[in-house]
């Protein structure tokens, strides 16, 4: 098998660890067995690998990203070497990200309402359509057991509630219906933490930008909050299909800064037009000035051209004066 060096939450590998020793120690672990999961990107649907793990304590999907350097490269470690010179890194994503594009293939396309069903009931819908997606277009198959496994998740239990609409018949038995409206609800309130002024100010391009735009100017308050909306929607539109997005983007009103935005980008333009006339002014006076400049060159002083003039007739050449005699 090969080795590849990689990038874990702290909890996943003390976990990891303590599985090992306890495993060599024949004690056993609450660790269930870690495997990979291949399953749609939320946003391309492209396939990707994920890692869902659980604990006692936690329950989480981890998502798998190979930072690969644009030359061979290797790792070294004590005194071996890994051949494989790229980084796996393993990132926590929130469940509900992966399962609504997955829940929105359940909604009936004969404007009919779906009905009440249990989680693997659903994901068992999911995982054929899916299958039968990607076969049509040619691509590999995703796995129907990987996408199936998502049930037994806690955490994909937990994000389903967010998303859906939940009747818990017994203790044992809870059914779902996706909804559109909470799932909606649910995008805004990640937007709303993630535009807080707490939390957009933990990132210096965001903040350069803004200072850029000249948001934190005095009397700009409300585009300022308006732009950390924008940022948020933006940041989590790379776990959203395209039409969700723009879903989640229209609940807003944004206007006033688009017109504020737009105004700085023609701004921009006529700045740029004048000085690409201001460049090309100066191109043209340099070519003018070149010119000017051959034909002195090429007329000379005043004096040779006296000189040219001059009857030369009947003076004997430069030339005469150092022959042999």
């Amino acid at each position: 098998m090969a080795s590849h060096f990689g990038i874990l939450p702290t909890d996943l590998l003390q976990a990891l660890s303590g599985q090992l020793a306890e495993t060599n120690s024949g004690v056993a672990h609450d660790l269930k067995d870690v495997h990979l999961l291949r399953l749609p990107h939320p946003r391309t649907g492209v396939p990707c690998l994920f890692v869902p793990y659980e604990t006692s304590q936690a329950s989480s999907i981890l998502e798998v990203q190979a930072i690969c350097p644009p030359n061979r490269r290797s790792w070294f470690t004590d005194d071996a070497v890994v051949e494989d010179g790229k980084l796996l890194v393993m990132t926590p994503i929130d469940p509900a990200f992966l399962i609504i594009p997955m829940l929105q293939a359940t909604i009936p396309t004969n404007g009919t309402t779906a009905n009440f069903r249990p989680a693997d009931d659903v994901l068992e819908e999911v995982a054929s359509k899916i299958s039968q997606n990607s076969a049509s277009v040619g691509d590999e198959p995703i796995p129907s057991g990987d996408v199936q496994h998502l049930s037994s998740l806690r955490c994909v239990q937990a994000a389903m509630r967010r998303v859906c609409e939940v009747k818990d018949i017994t203790p044992e038995i809870t059914v779902f219906r996706y909804s559109p409206e909470k799932a909606l609800g649910y995008l805004q309130s990640k937007v709303s933490r993630l535009s807080d002024r707490s939390i957009s100010e933990l990132s210096r391009t965001i903040n350069r930008n803004f200072a850029k735009d000249g948001l934190f100017e005095d009397g700009k308050e409300t585009l300022l909050t308006a732009a950390r909306t924008r940022a948020a929607c933006d940041l989590i539109s790379q776990y959203l299909p395209r039409a969700l997005f723009d879903q989640l983007l229209a609940s807003y009103d944004l206007a006033s800064l688009d017109v504020y935005t737009q105004s700085l980008r023609e701004e921009a333009m006529a700045l740029a037009a004048v000085n690409m006339n201001a460049v090309e002014a100066k191109e043209s006076k340099d070519v003018k000035d070149a010119g000017n400049d051959k034909k002195r060159k090429a007329k000379g002083s005043h004096g040779v051209e006296k000189l040219k003039k001059a009857n030369i007739t009947g003076m004997a050449k430069l030339s005469s004066f150092f022959q042999k005699k």
